[in-house]
Formats: structure tokens, sequence, C-alpha cells
């Protein structure tokens, strides 16, 4: 029987708790169900979070671009919160991506990192998001600051299909991360991927919605602080019960 409180629960609680039991399976598969790779053996397994990790801050950055576009076209608050909360999950994830992708370019290509044009162009696409985050401090009205971050969340994106592009448009030694048969998977390796990319998602969906949600209430909170500091700055009412005073009689000859 389902209590009280879960039954009023809001998605995102549900889709955590989806979220821990996919990555938990999707565990399973990756350290028990598929095979360990002959050549880099368990360094191998790093995979399966690396491409994760990154499919999903595209996807981010994706989410950035459309809430943005809206934003300009609708002016409305919620967009520009979206696109904010959007960018921070991100680069968080971008981060994390470039962060096991040097670990895997350590055991495979005996160096931490490599001015490969993946990696290159996906270290751009960080600090050009990461800069989108710093427009929050911008010294201006909001509704200016939030068309100037806008324009940027649009404008970074065209390095997004620069980075998802990379091995085919310039010779890269980086995977191609297709998961096609000549990528050299094995059915078990396929799946684990597949179950890995599902499961990240549910996570990744359950942040976006918990850091909208909790952005959405700082706005409240700020607004209703302001109101606060506008009520007190008004002048104190006449004490009595609250009724206006009563108006003075008109001067004697008026």
């Amino acid at each position: 029987m389902v209590s009280r409180p879960m039954r009023n629960a809001p998605a995102p609680v549900y889709l955590s708790l989806a979220a821990a039991a996919a990555l938990a399976s999707a565990q399973w598969l990756v350290f028990v169900y598929a095979p360990v790779e002959a050549e880099m053996k368990l360094t191998q397994k790093i995979f399966y979070i690396h491409l994760p990790l990154a499919w999903w801050a595209l996807v981010s950055f994706f989410v950035v671009f459309v809430a943005s576009i809206a934003f300009l076209r609708g002016k409305k608050r919620h967009w520009d919160t979206l696109a904010d909360a959007a960018a921070e999950i991100g680069v968080v994830l971008a981060g994390l991506a470039l962060a096991t992708g040097s670990i895997w370019a350590k055991a495979a290509w005996w160096t931490w990192w490599t001015w490969d044009p993946r990696l290159t162009t996906t270290l751009i696409m960080w600090f050009v998001y990461a800069a989108y985050l710093v427009l929050r401090g911008l010294d201006l009205p909001w509704e200016r600051k939030a068309a100037v971050r806008a324009v940027v969340g649009i404008v970074a994106f065209l390095d997004v299909p620069l980075v998802f592009f990379a091995t085919r448009l310039w010779n890269s030694v980086h995977p191609a991360g297709t998961m096609a048969s000549r990528d050299g998977l094995e059915p078990e390796m396929r799946l684990a991927v597949i179950a890995c990319l599902a499961a990240f998602g549910i996570f990744w969906l359950a942040l976006l919605l918990l850091r909208y949600r909790l952005a959405r209430l700082e706005e409240r909170a700020q607004a209703l602080r302001v109101g606060q500091q506008i009520w007190e700055e008004l002048p104190p009412r006449p004490r009595g019960t609250g009724e206006a005073p009563p108006p003075q009689a008109p001067p004697a000859g008026a």
C-alpha cells in the first residue's frame, strides 16, 4: 500500500527512484554480463560511463538551444530557467565526460590528453557553456540579461554538431561511438551500452526536472523577499484600528 506522502510526491521523485533502479541494473550488465575486452581489460568498462555522459551532455545543450529560442520568442521566464538548469547539468556531464575520456586515453593512447578534434571541440564546448553560466552574474536588468544569455545559448550550440561529427569531418583517433557492427562491440557489450544510455537518460531527466523545480522555488522566494522589502519601506499606517484617519475639517471660509 502506497503511503500518502508517496502518492503526493512530484514526478521527479518517481523518476529518481526509477533512475536508481535502472542505473543499478545497468551496472550489473556492465560488470557481470558484458565480457571483459581482450586488450584494455577492465579499463574498457569506462566506456559504458563515458559514452552516456557525453551523449546526455549534448542533449542538455540542445535543450538550452531550444529553450533559448523559445525565450526570445515569448519572453517567458520559465524558458530562461529551463535553459539555465539544462546548461548546469550539461556542463557537469561534459566535464565528467572529459575526465573519464582522459582515463580512457591514458590506457589506450598512453597519454592523458591529445589535441584530437573530438577532444578539442568538446573542451571548447565546455568552456563556452561554462561562460554561459557565468553570465548569470551580469549587473543588468533581468529581462536584458536573460536575452543576452539566450543569444549566447543559441550561438554556443554551433559547436555541438562539430563535437558530434568531429570523427567524420577530420582525421581522429577517437572512436566514432555509433555502436554499429563495425565498431567491434560484442552483442553483450552493445546491450550494456544501450542499457547505460537509457538509465542515464532517466537519471538526466530526473536531474533536469529537480533542478528546474528548485530554480522556480528560488525565484518565488526571491519575489517574496523583494515584496517583503517593499512592504517594510512603506510609510507606517496610522495607529488604531487600522482604518484610514478621518478627514480633517476644511478651513474656515472654505
